[in-house]
């Protein structure tokens, strides 16, 4: 069985009130055809989720977040011939829907799931709002370091 997620750590552990970012996602729940909303780290691990998305599902879209923004950062580095590359947004359609993915701050990202008749400009829009209402200091998470290093 699967437990939502929604400002918890990794742990189970509730955040504390000034780490839970879980409060930036209610604004974009409430836009038409949002379906999920997440809050990720750059090491693939989730920082805050939408309140009716399970752990495992959350977990799992801040893995591949992660792994798609690296990806998105080294194709465009390949094609541009430039490897000091700065990510402005991330862009998925498919059949089902969009995920749009935004960077929030030193090694964050805030990703957004919405079905297909949402309106891109308006979610991507109120995605910068809420990042620039956070602070590149409060969504800042610092790289993890293994304990042996």
């Amino acid at each position: 069985m699967t437990t939502p997620v929604h400002g918890v750590m990794p742990n189970g552990t509730r955040r504390s009130p000034r780490e839970d970012t879980s409060w930036v996602l209610a604004p974009l729940l409430e836009l038409p055809h949002v379906v999920h909303a997440a809050v990720i780290s750059g090491d693939g691990l989730i920082e805050a989720a939408s309140p009716g998305m399970e752990r495992e599902a959350a977990e799992g879209v801040a893995a591949m977040m992660s792994a798609l923004q690296g990806a998105a950062r080294t194709t465009t580095a390949a094609f541009s011939g430039n490897f000091d590359v700065g990510l402005r947004q991330t862009v998925i359609e498919s059949d089902r829907g969009w995920v749009f993915a935004v960077p929030a701050g030193e090694n964050t990202c805030l990703a957004v799931y919405a079905g297909p008749d949402v309106n891109m400009g308006v979610v991507t829009h109120h995605m910068q709002v809420q990042v620039a209402t956070l602070g590149a200091k409060t969504m800042s998470s610092p790289p993890r370091h293994d304990a042996s290093s």
